[in-house]
């Protein structure tokens, strides 16, 4: 195995995560590139010029690639890609024709369209991600249309291997997709341990100017499926005991609800009283985020859905403890009493009530802290890379799926 298409059709590695649909996907990319570049696979990372001014190519370091592919307007709204995926493939097949590659390698659903046609043409092995699965949002009431349900099936359907980033996203290839239980790899993401390792609490505190008050955390794109109206009604339930109380909202809005939904989580914090207690805070570059997460004493992920939870698994390696949704991949990495508590409800009492939980008790949170650290050390990206890279090189050496398209 020498050299992997990698295609991230609308989520470039070179974008800083949460800046409008850049997130976890942003960083699974450029992290598990950076690592199978250094243990020896060259990689080009395909995405749309979503800037006119951007070059052809990046060289990000040896063996990672990033080239732009002309594809629509750059500024074309994400709903609106999915018209542009057959010009976005033409571009990655010529240029695929000039650069051989032995594997392609999709992220997110509109990627495997590409993918796909990609396999059938020239003759490469399909490997697909998906990140986000449309009838796994359907299930939490986040519904996406048919033509992306489709798609997807057709995807897992021809795909020589799909990876899943836990046994919970596992379980809904298999039970909503009717995918075949022998090409799904359980692949978990890792985590950088150079940036995201435990630190000091009261220097990171300094950095930021935050005073010895109890600091609740939230990190992620503004947008309904992550949840932050949920951690706001929780900030305004801890205030009641905890009147110093603060919540730092990092992040921006996304997608095209995102402006909406900034706005209504605003009014809800004015409405329930704690607008002076949330602190607003931009998209940060990804490393800056450990300082974040060093500086508070609990961290909340209340999303909707997740197929992993990079930011609970970055919390967690900080030696933060965490409450979240008990939904998706973070049921793997939050695991109560020892990196945080799961919530079965969206009821923001109830992540006041485990958050409250966690304040009261320094000594309990300091040793929940440091077993979650010790814990986050097995998820490396090092590691990642390589069971991905014994799964490139045996593919190569099978027949491929073959299907009707």
């Amino acid at each position: 195995m020498r050299t992997l298409a990698v295609i991230s059709l609308h989520s470039s590695p070179l974008v800083q995560p949460g800046v409008g649909d850049s997130g976890g996907m942003n960083v699974y990319v450029r992290e598990l590139v950076a690592s199978l570049a250094q243990a020896g696979v060259a990689c080009q990372v395909y995405v749309r010029r979503w800037r006119p001014d951007l070059p052809d190519e990046v060289e990000v370091e040896p063996g990672f690639r990033v080239v732009h592919v002309d594809a629509g307007a750059p500024d074309l709204p994400k709903e609106q890609l999915e018209g542009i995926v057959p010009a976005f493939t033409d571009g990655v097949v010529g240029h695929l024709l000039r650069n051989p590659a032995d594997a392609v390698h999709v992220n997110y659903w509109l990627s495997g369209v590409a993918g796909h046609r990609i396999k059938h043409e020239l003759d490469l092995p399909l490997v697909s991600t998906f990140h986000t699965l449309a009838r796994a949002k359907a299930e939490t009431g986040d519904l996406e249309p048919q033509h992306r349900i489709d798609a997807e099936a057709q995807v897992i359907g021809c795909s020589d291997a799909i990876t899943a980033s836990s046994e919970t996203e596992a379980e809904q290839l298999c039970r909503l997709y009717g995918a075949d239980p022998a090409r799904v790899e359980i692949v978990p993401p890792g985590v950088d341990h150079a940036f995201f390792s435990p630190g000091s609490h009261t220097g990171a505190r300094r950095a930021l100017h935050l005073g010895s008050h109890p600091v609740l955390l939230f990190v992620g794109r503004v947008q309904p499926l992550k949840g932050l109206d949920v951690a706001i009604g929780a900030l305004a339930e801890v205030v009641r005991k905890e009147p110093e109380a603060v919540l730092l909202a990092v992040g921006g809005p996304s997608g095209p609800g995102g402006e909406a939904e900034l706005a209504r989580c605003r009014q809800l914090a004015e409405v329930l009283g704690v607008a002076d207690r949330v602190r607003w805070v931009d998209p940060q570059p990804h490393h800056l985020l450990s300082t974040y997460y060093r500086a508070a004493d609990v961290v909340l992920v209340p999303s909707r859905s997740e197929s992993f939870g990079l930011v609970a698994l970055e919390a967690v390696a900080c030696g933060t403890p965490v409450v979240a949704a008990a939904v998706g991949g973070l049921t793997s990495i939050v695991q109560p009493g020892r990196t945080g508590e799961l919530i079965e409800s969206r009821d923001p009492h109830e992540f006041a009530l485990a958050a409250l939980a966690i304040l009261a008790d320094p000594r309990g949170a300091a040793t929940m802290g440091a077993w979650a650290a010790r814990y986050a050390r097995g998820y490396t990206w090092s590691t990642t890379a390589a069971r991905l890279r014994r799964l490139y090189t045996d593919l190569t050496e099978r027949s491929l799926v073959d299907c009707a398209a």
